[in-house]
Formats: C-alpha cells, structure tokens, sequence
C-alpha cells in the first residue's frame, strides 16, 4: 500500500517533469494554429515593421502534421491466434467515439510528441470501458528503470476555474488530489506564505467514493503514444524541424510586402531643380506669396512641371520580387524534404504525372506513416488490452497483447488501380476476405459483405457454380452435373 506522503511525493515529481515539458508542448500547438512571432528580423526593421507583420503567418506546420495522421486509420484488432478482428473491442471502441477521437490523439502525438489514452471501468455499464485520448500538457507516464514499457504509475493533471486537480494512476490504486490555482490569488510580498500554502496538494472531496479507490485492472490505465520515439532522449515531435524554417518563410513574406510598398514601382528624381511651389492670392488675386506644391496630389495625377536650367529627370529602377519568391520556393521545398511530406501537398500545383510517379514522389510519406502504425499500434494493443481487463477477461488480454491492429492502407491509389492489384491477387489465390480489408474496408463491413455474397449466391445456383469455377477453374471440368446438384 501508498502511504499519503508518498503518494503527494509522486504527485509532485510527475508533476514538475509535466510542467518542463508545457512550454515546448504550448509553443507547438502556437505554430500549429498560426501563432507565430516574427524572428529573425533586425532590430531595426522589428522597429518599424514588426507591428505590421505581427498576426501574419504563411503556415505550413498543418500541412506537415496532417498529411500522415489523414492515413492513420484503424480498421480493428486481432488477438493472437484468431482468425478475424474481434467485435466485442471493436464496439468498445465505436461506442466510446474513438474513429474520430483517435486522429486527435494521433494528431496530439504528432504534434506534441506524445499523447495518451486512459481506460477505465464505467460503472453503469461493466461491458464497455470509458476510453478517450488525452492531452501530452495533461498527463505524464513514468517508467520501471531501465524499461521503456513497464508502467509504475501515471498522472493526470488539469485546471477548472479556480482550483487545479490532479489524479494519479498505480497499479494498485487511484489517488485523487486537488489544490488553489496557482496565480488565482495575489503575488504581494505579505502573501507569499499564503501562496505556498496553496501550492500543496490536498486530497479531492470525491463525494462518498473512497480516496484511494482500489485499481481492479492490477496495472496503469494510461499508455502513451510515443512519435518518433529515441533510445534515451524524449520523442520527437514532427514539426519541431519545421519551426526554424517556418520562421524563416515568415520573414521572408514580410520583407517581400514591404518591398513591393516602397520600391515595386520606379522612383523618380529630379535633378537640378528647386521643389515648385504655387503662388498664394489674396482676395483681389493678388500673389501674396508662395507655398511648396503638394507632392502626394502630383503622385496621384502623374504630372509635375519643373523650371530652370540643366533639369533632369532618372528613376530607380523597381525591386525584382522574384528574388523572394525564387527563395521562398527553396524554403518551402526545404521543408518538404526534411519532413518527407510530398512536395505537390505543399507547392499546390502539378505537372501530367502518371499514377506511377505520383506513387514514388508519396513513398516518403507512406513510410513515415507506417512508422508511426507501428509505433502507436504497439501503444493501441496495449489499449485494447486494458479495454479486456477492464471488462474483466484475463485470457482475452494476453491474446490481444500479442494480437495485431488492423490499419487502412496508407498508401494512396485510383479505384483503377486498386482494383487491378487485387484482381492480380485474386489470381494468385489470396482469398475474397483479405481482398475485403486490403480494399479498405473495416472488419464488420467485410462479415457483411460476407453474408451479402451468401445470400446472392444461394438465390442464384448458376451463381454458384460460376463463382466455384472463378476460384478454381479445373473445378468446371470434373462434374458439372455433380455442381449443379450441390448447388
């Protein structure tokens, strides 16, 4: 058993390494959502422009996070040793909403570096778990020494108007704390003690429920999701190699705006002149004296008069925005290849490719996806193993522990083309139900499917007999008579 103090220990050691990782969390989620400052401009045009340029932003970070989390689809789960996905985890995970909660967690891992998802019992209704995707800037996994996968304990930790509230995840059992919001109350030197007092966790009123409550599961709910994960290091979001030349795009946009503002056009000079200037008349028309001319009113009408001797006129020649645009198009390509995104996602124009060439110019992106399908379906079994504990089936969950998930096909390919491959496979003789799920189809639409095909071939005998002879035309020859009586 956890005493209370090291249970509060463990709240607060979690919840330190939590808040060092918030600041590279928020600033993710900043370029994702546009929120960028403009860097690497000078002092001295932050001085004059920065204001100018302060909510824009060229974003190509959303173009790098969604193009692999579009293809992370998940079809189903398969235990280890059966021979179809399993129903009874995959209405789980439809009931809990988890088709589309699944790509935000998937798009939180990719942006963050990691996300989680939580599975716990729901009490009124023992047969199917709660389960939803959780935050990387709220919850946090700590591992056995030397291990990467052993869970000993997990927080979860968040804010709600003026109060902070914290959960913690053992094997054993849960704890629930809560405590003042940091910054809720003044920072005055004669309250310091007072804010310290706040600072300290207190175990949460949870309204009859013991605290601790037991953990019937015997192991931590909470499985993270790692992206690009290291040996020793934190895992790497994908944008994090994005932001520097995101950066760089930025400036690049605004110093081409404020060139095409101040020297687009021509700018003309005048030489050997005195600035004109217009007689000023009293009442009787009389000149009285004399005023400059009004330089923005010549700028607009595209005529002026100069006198004098030796006058003449020259331009400067226009700034050539090619140059901005000639680098841009580096930056972005740039980005493309450091991300191995496909260069037409990001340039928005194609030449005649052929299927083919399209297929090639997406291979980096197919291969980053099925990295992250391993990577987050090793977290996903572990998932589906908690849902069975949860529902109380011990056997079920070493078997999905060592089962397989079923994802959509990452590749991207024309009917046309998808249907020629697996004609080609039907020939060689892949049976019509791996055909079903390479096709794109979940595991509960090919038993459909399945049973459609059933019942047209028992209303159409013929049909029957041409379909025995499709799979294995030497069938035809032998007794046709013989078929056409089974049929």
């Amino acid at each position: 058993m956890t005493t209370p103090e090291q249970a509060l220990s463990l709240v607060q050691r979690l919840e330190a390494e939590l808040l060092r990782r918030r600041p590279g969390i928020q600033r993710n989620s900043d370029y994702y959502r546009g929120n960028q400052r403009l860097a690497f401009a000078s002092d001295q045009f932050r001085k004059f422009h920065g204001d100018r340029y302060r909510n824009f932003a060229d974003n190509w970070v959303p173009v790098v996070s969604d193009s692999p989390v579009e293809r992370l689809t998940v079809n189903g789960i398969k235990p280890s040793g059966a021979t179809e996905a399993d129903k009874e985890l995959w209405r789980v995970w439809q009931m809990n909403g988890l088709d589309a909660d699944s790509q935000l967690g998937f798009l939180g891992a990719v942006n963050s570096g990691r996300s989680f998802v939580l599975v716990w019992g729901d009490p009124d209704d023992e047969e199917t778990p709660e389960v939803t995707f959780e935050d990387a800037a709220q919850c946090i996994v700590a591992y056995a020494p030397g291990s990467r996968r052993k869970r000993v304990a997990a927080l979860k930790r968040w804010d709600d108007g003026s109060k902070s509230y914290a959960t913690l995840y053992l094997p054993d059992e849960v704890w629930k704390f809560e405590r003042a919001q940091l910054g809720a109350s003044s920072k005055s030197a004669q309250e310091q003690a007072v804010d310290e007092e706040l600072a300290r966790w207190v175990p949460r009123e949870t309204g009859g429920e013991p605290n601790p409550q037991p953990n019937p599961m015997g192991v931590v709910p909470m499985v993270e999701l790692p992206n690009r994960p290291t040996l020793s290091e934190d895992p790497v979001s994908d944008i994090s190699g994005v932001i520097a030349m995101q950066d760089a795009v930025n400036l690049l946009w605004a110093q081409l705006f404020t060139a095409a503002d101040y020297a687009s056009f021509p700018q003309r000079i005048v030489l050997g002149a005195e600035v004109p200037e217009v007689p000023i008349l009293d009442d009787q028309g009389k000149i009285v004296g004399s005023r400059p001319v009004d330089m923005e009113r010549f700028a607009v009408d595209r005529v002026m008069f100069f006198t004098g001797e030796n006058v003449k006129v020259t331009e400067w020649t226009a700034a050539n925005l090619d140059a901005y645009t000639n680098v841009l198009e580096v930056a972005v390509a740039h980005i493309a290849a450091q991300t191995r995104t496909p260069q037409h996602y990001l340039i928005g124009k194609m030449a005649n490719l052929s299927g083919d060439a399209l297929l090639a110019a997406e291979t980096g992106l197919v291969k980053r996806v099925q990295e992250k399908q391993l990577w987050f379906g090793q977290a996903l079994r572990e998932m589906f193993r908690l849902i069975a504990l949860a529902r109380g089936e011990d056997a079920k969950a070493s078997e999905v522990a060592a089962g397989q998930v079923i994802w959509a096909d990452a590749e991207s390919r024309s009917h046309a083309q998808l249907a020629d491959a697996l004609t080609k496979l039907k020939q060689i003789g892949f049976p019509f139900e791996f055909l079903a799920l390479r096709y794109g189809l979940t595991p509960t639409e090919v038993a459909d499917l399945l049973e459609m095909r059933d019942r047209e071939l028992a209303a159409d005998p013929m049909g029957a007999i041409t379909q025995m002879m499709a799979q294995d035309p030497r069938q035809g020859a032998a007794d046709p008579g013989a078929q056409a009586e089974a049929a």
